[in-house]
Protein backbone atom coordinates (compact mmCIF):
# COMPACT_ATOMS: atom_id res chain seq x y z
CA UNK A 1 0.00 0.00 0.00
CA UNK A 2 1.39 3.40 -0.97
CA UNK A 3 2.01 6.11 1.61
CA UNK A 4 -0.83 8.17 0.15
CA UNK A 5 -3.27 5.32 0.79
CA UNK A 6 -2.02 4.89 4.36
CA UNK A 7 -2.34 8.60 5.00
CA UNK A 8 -5.81 8.69 3.43
CA UNK A 9 -6.95 5.79 5.64
CA UNK A 10 -5.63 7.41 8.81
CA UNK A 11 -7.00 10.80 7.85
CA UNK A 12 -10.38 9.24 6.99
CA UNK A 13 -10.75 7.69 10.45
CA UNK A 14 -9.73 10.96 12.08
CA UNK A 15 -12.28 12.86 9.99
CA UNK A 16 -15.06 10.45 11.01
CA UNK A 17 -14.13 10.93 14.67
CA UNK A 18 -14.21 14.72 14.30
CA UNK A 19 -17.65 14.63 12.69
CA UNK A 20 -19.01 12.20 15.30
CA UNK A 21 -17.97 14.56 18.08
CA UNK A 22 -19.38 17.68 16.47
CA UNK A 23 -22.67 15.90 15.69
CA UNK A 24 -23.31 15.54 19.44
CA UNK A 25 -24.17 19.27 19.59
CA UNK A 26 -26.95 19.04 16.99
CA UNK A 27 -30.44 19.93 18.17
CA UNK A 28 -29.45 20.94 21.70
CA UNK A 29 -30.01 24.26 23.45
CA UNK A 30 -27.13 26.49 24.49
CA UNK A 31 -27.79 25.41 28.07
CA UNK A 32 -27.58 21.71 27.24
CA UNK A 33 -24.31 21.96 25.28
CA UNK A 34 -22.73 23.66 28.32
CA UNK A 35 -24.19 21.49 31.10
CA UNK A 36 -21.61 19.73 33.28
CA UNK A 37 -23.19 16.32 33.85
CA UNK A 38 -20.47 14.50 35.78
CA UNK A 39 -18.52 15.61 38.87
CA UNK A 40 -15.45 16.51 36.80
CA UNK A 41 -17.50 18.96 34.72
CA UNK A 42 -17.47 17.19 31.34
CA UNK A 43 -19.73 19.08 28.94
CA UNK A 44 -20.27 18.89 25.20
CA UNK A 45 -19.09 22.34 24.15
CA UNK A 46 -16.01 22.04 26.35
CA UNK A 47 -15.07 18.71 24.78
CA UNK A 48 -15.33 20.25 21.30
CA UNK A 49 -13.21 23.22 22.42
CA UNK A 50 -10.60 20.89 23.94
CA UNK A 51 -10.30 18.60 20.91
CA UNK A 52 -9.99 21.55 18.54
CA UNK A 53 -7.31 23.05 20.80
CA UNK A 54 -5.29 19.87 21.01
CA UNK A 55 -5.47 19.42 17.23
CA UNK A 56 -4.21 22.99 16.77
CA UNK A 57 -1.20 22.13 18.92
CA UNK A 58 -0.28 18.69 17.64
CA UNK A 59 -0.71 19.51 13.95
CA UNK A 60 0.44 23.11 14.30
CA UNK A 61 3.16 24.15 16.72
CA UNK A 62 4.61 20.62 16.97
CA UNK A 63 5.41 20.66 13.25
CA UNK A 64 6.63 24.28 13.19
CA UNK A 65 3.33 25.35 11.62
CA UNK A 66 1.75 27.34 14.49
CA UNK A 67 -2.00 27.83 14.54
CA UNK A 68 -2.46 31.50 13.56
CA UNK A 69 -4.78 32.44 16.43
CA UNK A 70 -4.00 32.83 20.12
CA UNK A 71 -5.48 30.18 22.41
CA UNK A 72 -5.89 32.13 25.66
CA UNK A 73 -7.14 29.05 27.50
CA UNK A 74 -3.64 27.57 27.06
CA UNK A 75 -1.79 30.68 28.30
CA UNK A 76 0.53 30.28 31.28
CA UNK A 77 -1.84 32.31 33.46
CA UNK A 78 -5.02 30.50 32.35
CA UNK A 79 -6.97 28.69 35.01
CA UNK A 80 -6.82 24.88 35.05
CA UNK A 81 -9.17 23.20 32.57
CA UNK A 82 -9.89 26.48 30.76
CA UNK A 83 -9.90 24.50 27.51
CA UNK A 84 -12.64 22.16 28.78
CA UNK A 85 -15.56 24.59 29.06
CA UNK A 86 -16.89 27.63 27.22
CA UNK A 87 -16.97 30.99 28.97
CA UNK A 88 -20.06 33.16 28.69
CA UNK A 89 -18.52 35.19 25.89
CA UNK A 90 -17.51 32.03 23.97
CA UNK A 91 -20.70 31.21 22.08
CA UNK A 92 -21.49 27.86 20.55
CA UNK A 93 -20.92 29.41 17.13
CA UNK A 94 -17.53 30.74 18.27
CA UNK A 95 -16.43 27.29 19.51
CA UNK A 96 -17.76 25.43 16.46
CA UNK A 97 -16.09 27.88 14.06
CA UNK A 98 -12.84 27.63 16.04
CA UNK A 99 -13.08 23.82 15.85
CA UNK A 100 -13.48 24.04 12.08
CA UNK A 101 -10.51 26.39 11.69
CA UNK A 102 -8.32 24.21 13.93
CA UNK A 103 -9.13 21.15 11.86
CA UNK A 104 -8.63 22.98 8.57
CA UNK A 105 -5.18 23.98 9.83
CA UNK A 106 -4.51 20.37 10.87
CA UNK A 107 -5.67 19.11 7.48
CA UNK A 108 -3.23 21.46 5.74
CA UNK A 109 -0.38 20.02 7.83
CA UNK A 110 -1.50 16.45 7.15
CA UNK A 111 -1.67 17.16 3.42
CA UNK A 112 1.68 18.96 3.29
CA UNK A 113 3.86 16.50 5.18
CA UNK A 114 4.89 12.88 4.64
CA UNK A 115 3.93 10.30 7.27
CA UNK A 116 7.53 10.11 8.48
CA UNK A 117 7.79 13.87 9.13
CA UNK A 118 8.98 14.41 12.69
CA UNK A 119 7.24 16.63 15.22
CA UNK A 120 8.53 18.11 18.47
CA UNK A 121 5.99 17.60 21.28
CA UNK A 122 7.56 19.58 24.12
CA UNK A 123 5.11 18.31 26.77
CA UNK A 124 5.88 14.63 26.08
CA UNK A 125 8.72 12.90 27.97
CA UNK A 126 12.27 13.16 26.68
CA UNK A 127 13.02 10.34 24.28
CA UNK A 128 9.38 10.07 23.21
CA UNK A 129 8.80 13.68 22.22
CA UNK A 130 9.69 13.44 18.52
CA UNK A 131 6.84 11.39 17.05
CA UNK A 132 6.11 11.17 13.35
CA UNK A 133 3.03 12.50 11.58
CA UNK A 134 1.90 8.87 11.38
CA UNK A 135 2.09 8.53 15.18
CA UNK A 136 0.24 11.80 15.74
CA UNK A 137 -2.50 10.82 13.29
CA UNK A 138 -3.03 7.62 15.28
CA UNK A 139 -2.78 9.53 18.58
CA UNK A 140 -5.31 12.20 17.56
CA UNK A 141 -7.71 9.63 16.11
CA UNK A 142 -7.67 7.77 19.43
CA UNK A 143 -7.95 11.04 21.36
CA UNK A 144 -10.86 12.29 19.26
CA UNK A 145 -12.79 9.02 19.45
CA UNK A 146 -12.13 8.90 23.20
CA UNK A 147 -13.71 12.31 23.61
CA UNK A 148 -16.52 11.43 21.21
CA UNK A 149 -17.27 8.57 23.61
CA UNK A 150 -17.43 11.05 26.49
CA UNK A 151 -19.77 13.18 24.40
CA UNK A 152 -21.89 10.11 23.62
CA UNK A 153 -22.52 9.49 27.32
CA UNK A 154 -23.13 13.17 28.11
CA UNK A 155 -25.59 13.45 25.21
CA UNK A 156 -27.44 10.34 26.38
CA UNK A 157 -27.72 11.86 29.86
CA UNK A 158 -29.16 15.06 28.36
CA UNK A 159 -31.86 13.70 26.06
CA UNK A 160 -31.39 9.98 25.53
CA UNK A 161 -29.85 10.40 22.05
CA UNK A 162 -27.20 7.82 21.22
CA UNK A 163 -25.05 6.85 18.28
CA UNK A 164 -21.91 7.83 16.54
CA UNK A 165 -23.41 9.53 13.51
CA UNK A 166 -26.76 10.61 12.13
CA UNK A 167 -28.77 7.59 11.03
CA UNK A 168 -26.43 5.08 12.71
CA UNK A 169 -26.80 4.57 16.44
CA UNK A 170 -24.64 1.44 16.22
CA UNK A 171 -27.04 -0.10 18.77
CA UNK A 172 -29.80 -2.72 18.49
CA UNK A 173 -33.13 -1.29 17.36
CA UNK A 174 -35.09 -1.53 20.64
CA UNK A 175 -38.04 0.55 21.81
CA UNK A 176 -37.99 2.44 25.12
CA UNK A 177 -39.68 -0.42 26.98
CA UNK A 178 -37.10 -2.92 25.76
CA UNK A 179 -34.23 -0.64 26.81
CA UNK A 180 -35.74 -0.29 30.31
CA UNK A 181 -36.04 -4.08 30.54
CA UNK A 182 -32.44 -4.48 29.35
CA UNK A 183 -31.19 -1.88 31.84
CA UNK A 184 -33.09 -3.53 34.69
CA UNK A 185 -31.64 -6.93 33.77
CA UNK A 186 -28.09 -5.55 33.88
CA UNK A 187 -28.82 -3.85 37.20
CA UNK A 188 -30.12 -7.15 38.63
CA UNK A 189 -26.90 -8.90 37.62
CA UNK A 190 -24.80 -6.07 39.08
CA UNK A 191 -26.75 -6.21 42.36
CA UNK A 192 -25.53 -9.77 42.88
CA UNK A 193 -22.02 -8.34 43.29
CA UNK A 194 -22.95 -5.51 45.63
CA UNK A 195 -21.23 -5.68 48.99
CA UNK A 196 -23.59 -5.66 51.92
Amino acid sequence: MAETEHKDDLHGYLTRARKALLWKLDGLSDYDVRRPLVPTGTNLLGVVKHVGSVAAGYFGECFGRPFPEPLPWFADDAEPNADLWAKTEESRDFIVRFYGRAWAHADATIEALPLDATANVSWWPEGKNTPTLHTLLVHMTAETFRHAGHADIVRELIDGSVGWRDGNSNLPDLDDRAWVKYHDRLEAVAQQFRKV
